[in-house]
Order: structure tokens, then sequence, then C-alpha cells
């Protein structure tokens, strides 16, 4: 048996990026709300807002440690599997993932140190500032890493020199037709993944009666920024595919699984994609309605992908099926957003045991829509890692062997299933103590911690 060293490839960068995507999803919101929890702490000075601050900022932390652990992986991946690609792309890229490093990683590091260890040893305006550099560090991280990867869906500002991408113009590459909607897809899709997990974390503890005063204040401030957050999402994910069917047609094609140009076209709920024969069995279609979401005409025409050769065609299936999970969870996540709304409206949230029921079990939906969202991008793409001008087949690098890559990637398997599941468990253990009361002489005010070395002294002493 022949391993096949790109599809190899292609798997493991898809392995790899799938676990590592869930905890920027995660720690890019998580990182604004423990900013707003500082800040309300700084200036009400009330204990509730310390404490849910330090409970996540320790779940932030874990957080944090594992995307550094399996984020480092890919940047290695781009020498040792797609070098092609990386030669070719080298003038472009290089400078935005080395933007991402030193103005963003490095500035999240840096104050998540004082955030971290600071608590009882900066006063509060520092120990607040510490976590909006934080914050802004996770945004300004997401800002580069999506203008990267927007720019391979919608090249723009280069010039092709001996088979090289070269830049002409810096402020088209940055913001690149598909980046300023990508950005805002994403990041609100981040901060409404961390709004399901606090919710769902503050209603298991308050049905387990435990910090009931910090858990309501947890769903209460969920629910209040998801009832902004997923209609705005909606709308900008139907601004986003208006923008796909305008630069990248034949994705949009592929996510709506149309084979034949439709004029008018309708909008396919479900069926099964079948590539070989370029048809759509069994559909279940709204006639016209595909037509008015995507051209805002009753009548208007849409490309199916028989007008691309065979071999520029994406695959149907998995964007298909993604597509649909990813917005079908997005009408979920509205039913229980409005939901929560109405019963908060009507002071009936506490008594609501159905509600209460239902969060813990809504809270991993934002990373499944994220998932989701992300195999639409990615393989949507297909067959290209530029749009259009670089096929993935001719990125991989030329030495590379099927064994290599199977060896490497049964590595990776081996590891993540490890890694994961036990920085998962050890945060489980963090939500099941809560928040925990700090005492108030453990706190600095002024700046400097009083007798820093009294209690070392003291138990110098004693032993």
């Amino acid at each position: 048996m022949t391993l096949d060293a790109v599809l190899l490839s292609r798997l493991q960068w898809a392995w790899v990026i799938a676990w590592h995507i869930l905890l920027p999803a995660f720690t890019v919101g998580l990182a604004s709300y423990i900013a707003v929890l500082e800040g309300l702490y700084f200036f009400t000075g009330r204990e509730m807002w310390f404490r849910i601050s330090g409970f996540w900022t320790k779940i932030f932390a874990v957080s944090f440690g594992m995307g550094v652990v399996s984020g480092i992986i890919m940047p290695f991946q781009f020498g040792t599997n797609w070098s092609r690609f990386t030669d070719a792309t080298a003038d472009v890229l290089s400078p935005m993932m080395a933007y991402e490093g030193l103005m963003a990683f490095f500035l999240e590091a840096t104050f998540l140190g004082v955030l971290l260890f600071g608590r009882r040893l900066v006063p509060t305006w520092a120990h607040f500032f510490a976590a909006v550099m934080v914050a802004f560090g996770t945004l300004l991280s997401s800002f580069w890493i999506l203008s990267t990867n927007s720019w391979m869906q919608t090249p723009q500002g280069y010039k092709v020199v001996d088979g090289r991408f070269v830049p002409v113009d810096w402020f088209a590459i940055v913001f690149n037709p598909s980046f300023p909607l990508r950005l805002l897809h994403n990041v609100t899709a981040f901060y409404i993944t961390t709004a399901f997990v606090v919710m769902g974390v503050g209603a298991w503890l308050l049905r387990r009666n435990r910090t009931v005063e910090d858990s309501r204040m947890m769903i209460r401030m969920a629910l209040n920024l998801l009832i902004i957050l997923v209609p705005l999402q909606i709308l900008i994910g139907d601004l986003h595919g208006l923008n796909t069917l305008e630069h990248q047609p034949a994705k949009l094609a592929a996510m709506e699984g149309l084979y034949d140009t439709a004029k008018p076209m309708p909008l396919t709920l479900f069926g099964i994609p079948d590539d070989e024969a370029a048809i759509m069995r069994y559909p279940v279609e709204i006639p016209n309605l595909g037509s008015l979401i995507l051209t805002h005409s009753w009548t208007g025409a849409v490309k199916g992908l028989k007008e691309w050769p065979a071999d520029e065609r994406p695959p149907v299936a998995l964007p298909f099926f993604a597509f649909r999970l990813m917005v079908g969870i997005g009408f979920i996540m509205l039913f229980i957003a409005v939901a929560g709304q109405i019963l908060q409206l009507r002071g009936r949230l506490w008594e609501s045991d159905w509600f209460l029921r239902l969060c813990p079990w809504a809270a991993p939906l934002g990373f499944i829509a994220v998932i989701a969202g992300w195999t639409v991008t990615e393989v949507g793409r297909q067959p290209w890692t530029v749009y259009g001008l670089m096929r993935t087949v001719d990125s991989v690098s030329p030495s590379l062997t099927g064994t290599d890559v199977a060896l490497s990637l049964a590595f990776y398997v081996v590891v993540y299933l490890i890694m994961f599941p036990t920085g998962v468990a050890f945060m489980a253990g963090l939500v099941r103590r809560g928040p925990q009361p700090d005492a108030a002489s453990d706190r600095v005010e002024s700046g400097l911690a009083s007798r820093p070395f009294e209690n070392a002294a003291r138990t110098a002493s004693d032993s």
C-alpha cells in the first residue's frame, strides 16, 4: 500500500489545528471576560468580582498553556511538511506571523505573568491593566493569524517573481478582501463560545448550590452578552457568505451543494452530495430561498460547481454538512439566548430547572460550531493553498514520504489524546471547586507588600 504524503500531511495539519483552535476559541473571549471582571473590581471594590476573576484566571492559565504547546507545533509543519508553500509565500506570510509572535504572543505572555502571580503583589490598578493587556494581546494575535489565513483565501497586494509571491502593497495584503468580515466572524464566535462555557459552569454550580451569588452573576452576564452577539453573529455570517460568493464562488457552491448553475436557486436543507456524478441526491429544498439569501433577489442566479473544471472544484460533502451543522448550532444558540432572557425578564430564571439543566449541555456548542466553520473555510478552499494560484499538491515538501508523515501523525495523535483530556480534567477539577474567597489581608492596594518577609520569618522561627 502506498501512503499518500499529501493526504497524510493534510490530515496531520487538520488534526493539530482542530485541537489547537479549541483553545483560542475559549481564551480570546475568556481574556476579555477576565479584563471586564478586573475592571468591575477596580471600580467597585466588590469582592464578588475578585473571586470570579480569580476563578476564571486559573482556568485561563491552563488553557493558555495548552494553547502554547499545541500551537508551537504548527510552524514546524511549515518546514517539515509544506516547504514548497513556505518558500513561495515566505515574503508575504513570514512577516505577518512574526508580528503575531512579537506583538501579540509576547504581550500576552508578559502580562499573563503579572495577572497570575501579581495578584497579591501589585496594586489593583496594575492587575486590571495586566488583564486588559492580556485581552488585547489575544485580540492582536487573532488579528494577525486571521489576516494571514485570509490572504491565503483572497490573495491581494502581491506580484509573482520566479514562482514566489513578493509583496507590493502591505495594506492590501493585511486588509485583503475577506479579512475584515472573517475577523469579526471569528472573534464574535470566540466570545459566544466563552459565554456559553461561563453560563454552563455557572448553571452547574448553581444547581449544586455552590457560590450562589457568583454563579448567578456568571449566568446573568453571559445571557446579557449572548442576546446581543448571537443575532449579530447571524448578520455577520450572512455578510461573510456574500463576501465568499464574490471572492470564492466555488467554495460557496460547495457549501450550498450546488453543482448546476441555478436561477433561481433553491435553499438545500439536506441531501447526499455525489461528486463523481456531480449531483445532489435526495435533496430537501425550499424553492427560491437560496437566491433570496445569497443575491437578495427572488430570482438571482448563482454559479454551480460545473462552471469550474473538475480538478478545480472543492469536495462538497465536508463543507456542505459542516456549514449546516454550524448554522443549525447558531439557531440553537439563538433559542437558548432568547429563552434565557425571557426567563430573566419574568423573574423566573433561577426557578427554571429545565433551563439550568440545559446550560451545561449547551456549553460545548460554540466549540463544535467553530470546528465546523473552520472545516468549511479550509476544505472549501481546496484544491488550493493560495486560492486560485498555488495547489495543495504542489505545496508539500519534495523529499517527504508517506511513511514519514504517518509516523509523525501517529505521534501527534497519541500526544494530543493524552494532553487534552488531562488538561480538561484539570480544568474540570477547578470548576468543581468553584470560586474561592481570598483573604483581604493577602491583597495589596498601595503597590508594595506590607512586610513581605514577615510570614517567611515567622515560619522560620516556628520551625
